[in-house]
């Protein structure tokens, strides 16, 4: 039996397994299992790779995306770039094992860009600054879209959510949130974005997929706004890394 995995923290929210199990009927692979494994701390990863020897890759996600780097024995330029990985391929020889780091982040968001008809977007605003951020402003970056990063504790160029007005909303046409706000079971909290400013003209993105209609957007569709969540990032993101997986 091949196994495949999640690590993070906390994974209670998480549709991978679903997800991975459609992959796998699909493909009509039956030799072929998905777990989740949530971590206290990234250093417990060498344990959980030795201890599990049936392991051939993981998937990573809040907090760890740019926490495993250091483990890698390979990154991905893509990766390397972005700064951030989501999703490693175990090599093992023996007892031994290498670990090969992609970001299929990039691959979801793009698609989730694209099926929003956001591509085209004027000035866009990145709620959050962890992995997921990373692999967002990538994105925006290959379509020429500037970016303002928005978060609790800002460096350098990026701003806190108090210094948004009614300028920093209309001027920014696009909104992502990359953080875990909203997210079950936290399904009662919000990023405090001034929603009063938000309008039609807007899109927003809430990479938050459960639940699939989050008090962001709730309150954003009231605006008039278009809104869209993570589910098609987090499936295109699956299978981009299922290619690597099996390889």
């Amino acid at each position: 039996m091949h196994l495949l995995g999640l690590i993070g923290n906390p994974l209670g929210h998480s549709r991978s397994p679903e997800l991975f199990s459609q992959i796998f009927r699909r493909e009509g692979v039956t030799d072929w299992e998905y777990r989740l494994f949530p971590l206290q701390n990234i250093k417990d990863l060498p344990g959980l790779l030795e201890k599990r020897t049936e392991l051939r890759g993981i998937n990573v996600t809040i907090p760890y995306k740019t926490e495993i780097i250091p483990y890698l024995d390979e990154i991905s330029a893509e990766a390397l770039e972005v700064g951030a990985v989501n999703t490693v391929s175990i090599r093992r020889n023996g007892s031994h094992y290498s670990l090969i780091g992609y970001n299929t982040d990039v691959f979801g968001f793009e698609e989730l860009l694209l099926s929003a008809g956001a591509e085209k977007s004027e000035k866009a605003l990145v709620l959050g600054s962890g992995g997921s951020a990373k692999a967002v402003c990538y994105v925006l970056v290959q379509y020429n879209i500037p970016y303002t990063i928005v978060s609790r504790n800002p460096q350098l160029d990026q701003i806190s959510y108090e210094a948004m007005d009614t300028l920093t909303i209309k001027t920014n046409n696009l909104i992502i949130n990359t953080t875990p706000q909203g997210m079950h079971p936290y399904i009662d909290e919000c990023p405090p974005i001034p929603f009063e400013y938000v309008s039609p003209n807007h899109t927003i993105i809430d990479l938050v997929y459960n639940p699939e209609d989050t008090l962001l957007m709730k309150k954003a569709t009231n605006q008039g706004a278009s809104v869209f969540n993570g589910m098609l990032m987090l499936q295109k993101q699956a299978e981009k890394a299922w290619e690597f997986f099996k390889q």
